[in-house]
């Protein structure tokens, strides 16, 4: 198999401290990565930390498989400024931009078979000109994807889509389209026939409000958005249920009957999978020509470099990124 690519993150958040201690983790059993960072800064981190962790610095991905039983290897991307943790800086913005866009040219090249990122901080990247509002839209734009890409979340207990994603409530109420959803759910669909593995994918489809609506009672978007999407989303053959309603959809019993609730904002999706596998969730981009996975967290400014962060979300990222590039071949 080949190694995954690793980006570095937020030189002053916790992305870091997570590759080393993901190294030391999976050392003895892979998948082998290889990081997109600065050595320097990776070796003063490790022996802050107190982390015996040997790097390599390579010249090429494909050396990564031998090093990894016996060093970290690392694809050198120098910071412009020393990182302090907790204290972001945009001028090591070029720094954060170079490590994804050298770790999505290795997957479309075919030498690496996925990429898994580290949290970056979005402010410290608009500073310096970052146009783009996230990792998604940038990884479309850098792979030529056409179509929808979209953000899934995923763990051993759950899989959820938010149709609408980082906007506020207001606006991501106003900016929900019936259109949206069903291209929501048939990338979805597509995705977990391709990569999950799943022949035929079952779509919950959520509503937008209590009781998802109550017959207009308590609004009207699920007669005049949802079920439109539901009716079109049925013509093609895919499996989907709903309106469901929102408090009611995320128990037990009502999980086992689908493989992925469709959401139509953010909290929605966010709040029952962080609130049932918080350690375990994984960000998934579907749509997209390349395997792209990153833990479910931010930078966490308030514990780096304390050495107490937990590395079990990368850790699942990286797990998912090996499946997926199995699943692909690539």
């Amino acid at each position: 198999m080949k190694p995954l690519a690793l980006t570095m993150g937020d030189p002053a958040g916790i992305g870091g401290e997570l590759s080393l201690k993901a190294w030391l983790a999976l050392r003895g059993s892979g998948p082998a990565f290889v990081v997109l960072d600065d050595p320097v800064r990776l070796r003063q981190l490790a022996l802050d930390l107190g982390l015996a962790v040997p790097l390599r610095t390579l010249r090429h991905a494909a050396e990564a498989a031998d090093a990894f039983q016996s060093a970290l290897p690392v694809l050198a991307v120098p910071l412009a400024s020393a990182a302090v943790p907790g204290r972001a800086d945009p001028a090591n913005a070029d720094a954060v931009i170079a490590s994804i866009e050298q770790a999505t040219k290795l997957a479309l090249a075919g030498s690496v078979g996925a990429v898994v990122t580290n949290p970056i901080n979005k402010a410290a990247l608009y500073q310096a000109g970052f146009p783009y509002p996230g990792h998604t839209e940038f990884l479309a734009e850098l792979t030529g994807a056409t179509g929808q890409q979209i953000m899934m979340l995923a763990s051993p207990m759950l899989r959820v889509v938010p149709v609408t994603v980082h906007a506020s409530l207001r606006d991501a109420i106003a900016m929900l389209t019936t259109e949206m959803i069903v291209a929501a759910g048939r990338t979805t669909a597509a995705a977990l026939r391709r990569d999950f593995g799943i022949a035929s994918p079952r779509l919950a489809i959520a509503g937008l409000n209590p009781h998802a609506g109550e017959e207009g009672a308590l609004g009207t978007e699920e007669t005049t958005l949802v079920r439109p999407a539901i009716d079109l989303l049925r013509a093609e053959r895919i499996d989907v249920s709903g309106p469901w309603p929102p408090d009611t959809m995320f128990t037990a019993a009502a999980r086992s009957r689908y493989d992925v609730a469709i959401c139509m904002y953010h909290d929605q999706a966010l709040i029952p999978l962080k609130t049932l596998d918080m350690d375990h969730g994984v960000n998934v981009t579907l749509g997209l020509p390349i395997v792209r996975t990153s833990p479910d967290h931010g930078t966490a400014f308030d514990i780096a470099g304390k050495g107490v962060a937990d590395a079990t979300s990368l850790l699942a990222a990286i797990a998912l990124a090996g499946t997926l590039a199995r699943r692909r071949g690539t």
